[in-house]
């Protein structure tokens, strides 16, 4: 949701802009299989005309590619820059949130480190590298959402009697 407010205006003048969009998104693929753009205050009339364009987020895969082909949708005059923005960083935050949720799958018997688990965030930084500790740690027994923040070094889960549980070495 974005709330666009004049700092100076009072009372019902104040809100410029009052948006959400909501999406469904597919676990199993990290698809988007619903969209739905609303405006609840806007400055022209004709702003709500383009809220059927954002339908377009439907079929799009949050992983790879994404941000390209919502610039390519909805970037300029094919969209608004408002609800652009919240397209935008939509995917990045439910890649993220998937996570967790494969995490709860994890927990719950069902595999969940397969590629389809980490693809969004696979190469997204050094820890999420191919060889990176984001994907060594849950090998080693951590559960993303689970634990001290930050979470521990990888030593902590190789060599556990080494190291503390707030991941400082003990010898």
């Amino acid at each position: 949701m974005d709330c666009d407010e004049r700092p100076w205006a009072r009372g019902p003048a104040d809100a410029v802009h009052r948006m959400a969009l909501t999406v469904r998104v597919r676990r199993t693929d990290m698809v988007i299989t619903a969209a739905e753009a609303e405006m609840r205050t806007y400055p022209h009339a004709e702003c709500p005309l383009i809220a059927p364009a954002f339908d377009g987020l439907v079929g799009l895969s949050v992983a790879a590619g994404y941000n390209r082909a919502v610039q390519e949708r909805f970037r300029g005059v094919s969209g608004c820059s408002h609800r652009y923005e919240l397209a935008r960083v939509l995917g990045p935050a439910v890649v993220q949130s998937a996570m967790s949720a494969n995490a709860r799958r994890r927990d719950a018997g069902e595999p969940a480190n397969g590629p389809r688990a980490t693809a969004g965030v696979l190469n997204s930084c050094h820890i999420w590298a191919p060889e990176g500790v984001g994907l060594r740690k849950p090998d080693l027994g951590w559960r993303p959402g689970s634990g001290p923040r930050p979470v521990p070094p990888l030593d902590a889960f190789e060599n556990p009697k080494d190291v503390s549980a707030e991941g400082q070495r003990l010898r």
